[in-house]
């Protein structure tokens, strides 16, 4: 549920911090920020109701999660929501209401924990969100939820089509412009070997670790980096589909030792749900180095997956794998 508080409006968060001092915000008990704009007209939420939502959450000028590019969010109704989070106005709400919280960061991590590092002690996260629909019984909230995956699904793939071709010619347009030499793998990675190394073939089913920078396309901003810093190399068993598929297919060109970049199309990487921060459809740069190349992982490895970008990062609910 960490994941509705950070829903953004499409509004600019300094708009927002005028509005709650001059349009008739409000606090809840535990102090989070609101403003409900009643039609007046809908069924009122009640205790065991569950309640689908549209909603934006944004974070500075980014989108952190929308329902127009995932699908609208499901919420079953206490009495009481937790403390410094959203679901603590649900009880107020009627069918059609729309609302605006804001959530202080630092307020956030006193009350739920730890953040992630893309959000900074004074960031306010903005959520607002529209009661669609107001279900008295879960299984027909259920069915209601599949049916909007489904149509969610279909406008992914649809959208994906459209993108494919000009997000490859982005690619190939800056590889041209920067006179970079790359091999296209199979599945449309393009791989820049700038060092093959001279030691083990990486390849399907070998652990290898990694030291990288991934950073995103065209920016180049850099969003997760372990080269330096004393930082672990990041190890994956190539060909599981353990990391995203331009890893599993371009670290295949690459023996230990071997250094080069990844240009990965969206498609390849997180497609339409990359998760906090990051941009539905995004091509992203992963400049990588072969630490070492096995045939298995030591004992009691860990492979956290390197994290999607932060800053321009997966929705109301989510998780991705590089």
């Amino acid at each position: 549920m960490k994941k509705t508080t950070l829903i953004l409006s499409a509004l600019s968060i300094l708009a927002f911090g005028t509005a709650c001092k001059n349009s008739g915000f409000k606090k809840t008990k535990s102090g989070l920020l609101y403003k409900i704009i009643s039609t007046g007209n809908g069924a009122k939420v009640k205790q065991g109701d569950v309640v689908k939502l549209s909603f934006t959450y944004t974070l500075r000028d980014s989108v952190l999660s929308s329902s127009e590019e995932q699908i609208p969010f499901y919420a079953k109704v206490d009495s009481v929501g937790p403390l410094y989070d959203p679901r603590e106005i649900f009880p107020m709400l009627h069918k059609g209401d729309s609302a605006v919280v804001i959530s202080l960061a630092d307020s956030l991590a006193k009350k739920q924990g730890m953040l992630p590092e893309f959000i900074k002690p004074k960031d306010k996260l903005v959520l607002k969100f529209k009661v669609v629909e107001v279900f008295t019984s879960d299984s027909i909230a259920q069915v209601d939820r599949m049916a909007e995956m489904q149509k969610a699904q279909q406008r992914q793939q649809e959208k994906q089509a459209s993108l494919r071709g000009p997000k490859v010619k982005e690619i190939e347009d800056y590889l041209k412009e920067k006179n970079i030499v790359t091999q296209k793998a199979p599945l449309g990675t393009f791989v820049e070997v700038k060092e093959p190394g001279t030691g083990p073939q990486v390849d399907s089913g070998k652990y290898c670790a990694i030291r990288y920078t991934g950073k995103s396309f065209p920016s180049m901003k850099v969003f997760e980096s372990n080269m330096e810093g004393g930082k672990e190399p990041f190890g994956v068993v190539v060909g599981t589909h353990a990391v995203i598929p331009g890893w599993d297919e371009g670290l295949k060109y690459f023996k230990q030792g071997g250094k080069g970049t990844l240009y990965i199309p969206f498609f390849n990487a997180y497609g339409a749900q990359p998760g906090p921060g990051g941009k539905p459809f995004e091509n992203l740069v992963f400049d990588v180095e072969v630490v070492s190349v096995s045939d298995s992982a030591p004992k009691q490895q860990q492979m956290p997956m390197p994290p999607p970008p932060q800053g321009q990062q997966h929705g109301a609910g989510d998780g991705h794998n590089h």
